[in-house]
């Protein structure tokens, strides 16, 4: 038995916190911009093992053994969705099926108050466009997690490494009828203060921030990363400013350096490619099938038969490819930290701008290069 108080780089998926009987447990970002578990009174605690018990961190396995049954490429009928959505809008149908069917929806929005992600409670149409979109930053859980009652349904959404914890969690009180979970293919997860970072470099650029879009299809599907952040003009007419990453958005060039991701990331991520404690499994539908398809197609894969029946039931265009296929262009292995990677994520933590980073970035690359030749 013990507790999770020496667990100081993890997931930060707020599991331990709704499973502490006593919440002593509260959940806070780290000097390196990752959410952390914190005990707030260890006296008060028995070291009963509960936290620890539905800690996806702490165990080498994943919570079930699921391999993938079925999978699809898909979309939503409704072009609304589809062109609001990162890829296919697949989600969305499948929170509206559900909505329809007793359930509530626990997925990701933007807070533009606090600059964060954080998990919410929908529980009826019109809160659920809050969460369309993917949002390319860790979420705060624990509101929405310790809001749940135990006797209601749930379709929750979130990454590999946290639904591989909320798995444990419904397991271990034995709710797992009352649940229904979906990860995505996930890359990593960045820092915050390259996010706050990246805001601070546009704010000359934006005059009071309204709404953030980490996808936008402007260009078409396949140049959709590309940030929108809308803001409301003096003249009361909503602008955005577009920033791509085909075109030198400073965000997604550190985002895909794999420098600024958490150490959970490179070291205890066992969750790529077919790797998965959700019932269901989205992404982007990469690679060859659907290259001339710039509206956006979801990869949409069934790990369990609750989550085929999920897919099956909602109304989506879909049509069944071998895994192999629907998965071309996602990650099979977790990423490795290197000496350069650690000293990118030192200088991101300092107090030089963005932009310089970048260039510090641009420049180890080249050192990297030219020492490899």
């Amino acid at each position: 038995m013990g507790n999770v108080s020496g667990i100081k780089s993890c997931y930060g998926c707020g599991a331990c916190a709704i499973a502490c009987g006593k919440h002593l447990i509260s959940i806070k970002e780290n000097k390196d911009g990752f959410y952390t578990p914190f005990i707030e009174n260890t006296e008060a605690c028995t070291d009963c093992g509960l936290c620890e018990s539905v800690c996806s961190y702490t165990h080498d396995e994943l919570a079930t053994k699921n391999v993938p049954i079925i999978s699809f490429g898909a979309w939503s009928k409704d072009e609304n969705v589809r062109r609001r959505s990162s890829s296919g809008g697949v989600c969305y149908e499948f929170e509206k099926y559900l909505l329809d069917n007793g359930y509530k929806i626990c997925v990701v929005r933007y807070n533009i108050q606090l600059r964060r992600a954080e998990h919410y409670i929908a529980d009826n149409l019109n809160d659920l466009d809050q969460g369309l979109g993917s949002k390319y930053i860790q979420s705060y859980t624990l509101d929405a997690f310790s809001s749940m009652k135990r006797d209601e349904k749930y379709l929750v959404i979130g990454s590999p490494c946290q639904m591989d914890s909320f798995r444990r969690y419904v397991k271990k009180f034995r709710l797992e009828d009352n649940f229904i979970l979906i990860d995505f293919f996930c890359h990593g997860v960045p820092s915050s203060i390259l996010w706050k970072k990246y805001l601070n470099s546009v704010s000359n650029s934006i005059e009071e921030l309204s709404g953030v879009a980490w996808r936008n299809k402007q260009f078409g599907w396949h140049d959709s990363y590309a940030i929108s952040l809308s803001q409301e003009s003096i003249k009361e007419r909503q602008k955005e400013n577009i920033s791509r990453f085909s075109t030198g958005n400073a965000f997604y060039e550190m985002f895909f350096c794999d420098s600024c991701f958490n150490k959970a990331c490179y070291s205890k991520c066992k969750f790529k490619y077919d790797q998965s404690s959700a019932d269901v499994r989205v992404g982007d539908f990469w690679g060859n099938t659907y290259k001339d398809d710039d509206k956006g197609v979801s990869a949409v894969v069934a790990f369990t038969e609750k989550g085929k029946s999920l897919i099956m039931n909602s109304d989506i265009e879909r049509t069944e490819h071998p895994f192999e296929v629907v998965a071309e262009g996602q990650m099979k292995s977790s990423l490795i930290l290197t000496l350069k990677d650690k000293i990118i994520f030192n200088i991101l933590k300092t107090d030089i701008p963005l932009k310089m980073v970048v260039t510090c970035k641009r420049v180890l690359n080249k050192i990297e290069k030219y020492m490899k030749k």
